[in-house]
């Protein structure tokens, strides 16, 4: 089964392009992972501070190995410093 994910940062004022930068660099590496089905960094046009990343996942071996891999552990070092906010939703495909 599927794992779907909706990751909102709200990027602190100094660091709305810092933030960007980080989350675009996970873009190409996480969608050539193995078991990644659909992997999107998208920015808000009316509030640039807010970010979305939209990503699913084969299954939860494939979302541990996101995690373990190196692009993900330099964003998870990096982002908090230019990042107010940070919340997950796990979303459920209708139909």
């Amino acid at each position: 089964m599927t794992i779907t994910k909706k990751v909102t940062f709200i990027a602190k004022k100094d660091g709305v392009e810092k933030m960007k930068e980080l989350l675009s660099a996970m873009v190409v590496p996480s969608k050539a992972e193995d078991g990644c089905v659909f992997y999107e960094i998208f920015q808000c046009k009316e509030r640039p501070e807010k970010f979305f990343a939209v990503e699913t996942w084969r299954d939860e071996a494939a979302l541990d190995g996101h995690k373990a891999s190196e692009h993900y552990k330099i964003y998870k070092s990096s982002y908090e410093q230019y990042c107010e906010d940070k919340y997950s939703d796990e979303l459920e495909v209708l139909g």
